[in-house]
């Protein structure tokens, strides 16, 4: 395999068969292809062309999908390396100011320029660490990024697949740490420290002092799932504070900035939509029928999720949400989390993407979003 390699167009279109809706399959090879997790957007080239992570010849590496003509650049040749230091680019994120993507190699934290694509490596962590999502701040100046004490050596761990060794991570409280990285190669360093599973560090899309990260672990045990945190002045605050036998999760930044998304499980078993300021005022929760799954939404008037066989919609209606209306099928077996169907919208709002491999193999589909009224009723 070559950097900088050209694979010709996979694109194929069909019509679903539960809206009618025509369904863009964005890949088409027998391995393994999906984007980028949820709340990390990998479109880049002003939105034509959109990062994705691609199992070929027995490799994995980054690719740039082009796509008004489905044409695949690929992006990297890159060894692959055992576990705990699997490649892989579930993790990565690309920059909103330049055009570079941010992905863990080893224990590098590597830039690739995604027009000459040269790399460099930002950032090297020391060995018995591991690693977790990767953002990149408003103003494309810096990273965020959490790691925490690799224990890999103490108990069989493969979150990627079947969250091997999740609990077990937990209940061992790691020592864990949010690090700060300068794109311009001036070096890193932590900006928290504390001993508890940290994870999903997701940046302000507008404000870069702004961040927040998770307490990883089961949702309706962890002493408190959302944090903020102003990464100028260090100080961490809760979201959403969960209280006993609550479940909350999922979260991510509206496109605005300021409100943080998220869904959740009350005490008595209903379900809430919800989202709130950063500074966790200003809170809507609102209870909902149908599965979540993973959420994702621009702003709170359009949600979508992927829970069950099915991409589906909500819709704001005021005092509550309209829905869902079933966008497509995706039948996804989500199996692996690189078969976890994540949907997101485009900046535009016109798109969602979101990974299947209801083919046998994943990959990576788009569709237009019609009227919501034209969409189906879910009924689960």
């Amino acid at each position: 395999m070559t950097v900088g390699r050209i694979w010709p167009a996979e694109i194929s279109e069909s019509t679903d068969s539960l809206s009618g809706v025509a369904v863009r399959r964005l890949t088409a090879y027998r391995g393994h292809s999906h984007h980028f997790y949820f709340t990390n957007p990998g479109w880049y080239d002003g939105g034509k062309r959109l990062l994705i992570s691609s199992d070929r010849e027995n490799r994995t590496n980054l690719f740039g999908l082009e796509l008004a003509t489905g044409e695949l650049t690929q992006l990297t040749d890159l060894e692959p390396l055992p576990l705990p230091r699997e490649v892989e680019f579930l993790r990565a994120c690309a920059s909103n100011t330049r055009d570079e993507a941010y992905y863990w190699y080893g224990l590098d934290l590597v830039a690739l320029d995604l027009r000459t694509l040269e790399s460099r490596v930002l950032y090297r962590m020391d060995e018995g660490w591991d690693v977790s999502m990767i953002n990149c701040s408003a103003d494309g100046r810096h990273l965020y990024a959490s790691i925490s004490e690799d224990l890999s050596d103490r108990f069989r761990v493969d979150y990627l697949r079947g969250y091997i060794g999740f609990r077990q991570t937990w209940e061992a409280r790691p020592l864990s740490r949010i690090i700060k990285v300068a794109i311009d190669g001036a070096g890193g360093e932590p900006i928290f420290e504390e001993r508890y599973w940290i994870g999903h560090v997701n940046t302000s899309p507008t404000r870069s002092d702004l961040l927040t990260f998770c307490h990883e672990g089961p949702w309706n045990e962890v002493d408190n799932r959302i944090w903020g945190m102003n990464a100028d002045s260090g100080e961490v605050w809760k979201i959403r504070a969960r209280e006993a036998d609550e479940s909350v999760g999922h979260e991510y930044w509206h496109a605005d900035g300021e409100r943080i998304g998220y869904h959740g499980r009350n005490r008595d078993g209903t379900q809430f939509l919800g989202h709130a300021h950063y500074d966790d005022s200003d809170r809507v929760e609102v209870s909902f029928p149908g599965q979540t799954g993973h959420i994702h939404s621009n702003a709170p008037e359009l949600i979508v999720g992927d829970g069950g066989r099915v991409v589906r919609l909500w819709r704001s209606s005021g005092d509550g949400y309209d829905g869902p209306r079933a966008l497509c099928r995706h039948d996804s077996s989500m199996k692996i989390q690189q078969l976890h169907v994540h949907p997101r919208f485009d900046a535009t709002g016109r798109y969602v993407i979101f990974t299947s491999d209801v083919s046998g193999y994943g990959d990576v589909y788009q569709v237009e979003v019609p009227s919501f009224e034209s969409l189906p009723a879910v009924d689960d």
